[in-house]
């Protein structure tokens, strides 16, 4: 199996991307094909997925993304196609938050997500996330650094971060908020 590969993309397409390595042009599935940009070097983390009749590449833009992918793919009824869906239409700390508090309705928005398999992602992977506190702490710290740098106070900085949902929002959606609320 690869880790990851370092390459150039080449191509993009809205299912995967070709990443060229050495002269070597390499198809790899990804959720989002377009947060690459033609001709920009990336570290692309990859999973090799094979079975008797196929191989594929499954490639992401970060290492929390392909650990996710590698857990989703471990539940019984989840395979590649779907749980790529999963990372395509929602950001890793959502949805590992979604399943550490056992919310399966959040789950099924997702594309090819029941019941039946909501409930079973649950009950699979719920407490097997030991880095769900890392990734919002990483958040929390960030958020942190933004607003230090643009001049607020320590005191400012910590009464804004105990009343943001770091748990639903990307990065940017949370500094977006940070700020409005401190421009209240």
């Amino acid at each position: 199996m690869y880790a990851y590969l370092i390459g150039a993309i080449s191509e993009q397409y809205p299912t995967h991307v070709v990443l060229e390595c050495n002269g070597i042009g390499f198809l790899i599935k990804t959720p989002n094909p377009y947060v690459f940009s033609i001709d920009k070097t990336y570290k692309v983390y990859t999973y090799q997925h094979v079975r008797e009749d196929l191989i594929e590449l499954y490639g992401f833009i970060k290492k929390d993304e392909r650990e996710l992918f590698l857990k989703l793919i471990s539940v019984k009824g989840i395979g590649p196609k779907g749980a790529l869906a999963i990372l395509a239409t929602g950001s890793v700390s959502s949805i590992i938050s979604a399943i550490e508090s056992g919310n399966s309705d959040y789950l099924r928005k997702f594309p090819g997500i029941g019941p039946k398999a909501s409930q079973q992602i649950v009950l699979d992977l719920k407490g097997k996330f030991s880095d769900v506190g890392h990734l919002i702490d990483n958040n929390i710290n960030d958020v942190r650094e933004v607003l230090l740098s643009l001049g607020y106070s320590s005191k400012e900085v910590n009464k804004v971060l105990q009343k943001i949902p770091f748990e639903d929002n990307s990065l940017d959606e949370m500094i977006k908020i940070a700020l409005q609320m401190m421009l209240k």
